[in-house]
């Protein structure tokens, strides 16, 4: 199979293509650093992947999403699965306060992401077959005081996803929405780590067979529906009142 994966050099991004490396796939991987990019084609290459090439984009530069992408599809004639990874975790208190820090994180973590599918969802349905995923987050499912910018950012997404999966149902293309809970990756070093806390290499399994499946929204790991199910249940009456 031929894989893009858009945001390769993220923790969760990486643990992914060597799943898919050593299942001996071909991949395409896309960031802006391209020291990282070098490094981790090299890594995947020896994991098996059949072929591994790389273009580098800074994503926030939406004018250049289409030509990157028609560019990556004449380079491979088809894509079985493309894998939207990049994103950025802002500090609260200064985006709750300053717009243009605002803006700067839901253009990251949400309209280049739109942008993204927009050219994607064309390229799948003349292809008529594949897999679109996009990792979001459960931060998305309620606003909740500590990350509510972040959080309106992954929940535009996740909206634009359900639409999009009924809009390429009948093409044979389907939308796969990822949302992981606490994640243990560079992203959140400065946290304090706990119970609930995974490893980029466990939620990049649950990804991998979750695409398989042919799955629909996905909360990695699987016990972060129900809490997101009883976190959603709460009444506003109370959850306004609540700081977690």
């Amino acid at each position: 199979m031929n894989i893009l994966i858009i945001g390769a050099t993220s923790a969760i991004a990486k643990s992914v293509g060597r799943i898919y490396a050593e299942q001996r796939h071909s991949l395409h991987l896309v960031a802006r650093n391209e020291e990282m990019l070098d490094e981790l084609a090299k890594d995947l290459k020896v994991r098996g992947a059949t072929s591994v090439s790389h273009s580098v984009l800074d994503l926030n530069k939406f004018s250049e999403h289409e030509p990157m992408l028609h560019s990556i599809f004449e380079q491979l004639g088809h894509i079985d699965i493309a894998l939207i990874c990049h994103g950025s975790l802002p500090k609260q208190e200064q985006v709750e306060i300053d717009f243009k820090q605002a803006q700067k994180e839901i253009n990251t973590n949400g309209l280049s992401v739109i942008s993204l599918l927009t050219v994607l969802a064309t390229k799948f349905i003349q292809q008529k077959q594949g897999s679109i995923a996009v990792i979001t987050s459960v931060a998305g499912d309620r606003g909740r005081q500590p990350n509510f910018v972040y959080g309106a950012a992954k929940s535009l997404v996740s909206t634009y996803l359900q639409g999009l999966r009924g809009k390429l149902l009948a093409h044979n293309v389907r939308v796969i929405d990822i949302r992981p809970g606490l994640v243990d990756s560079p992203m959140t070093a400065g946290f304090e780590k706990g119970l609930l806390w995974s490893s980029p290499e466990s939620v990049a399994m649950k990804i991998t067979k979750s695409i398989a499946r042919g799955s629909h929204t996905v909360y990695a790991p699987a016990y972060w529906r129900f809490i997101m199910l009883v976190v959603c249940a709460i009444p506003e009456s109370i959850f306004k009142r609540l700081k977690f």
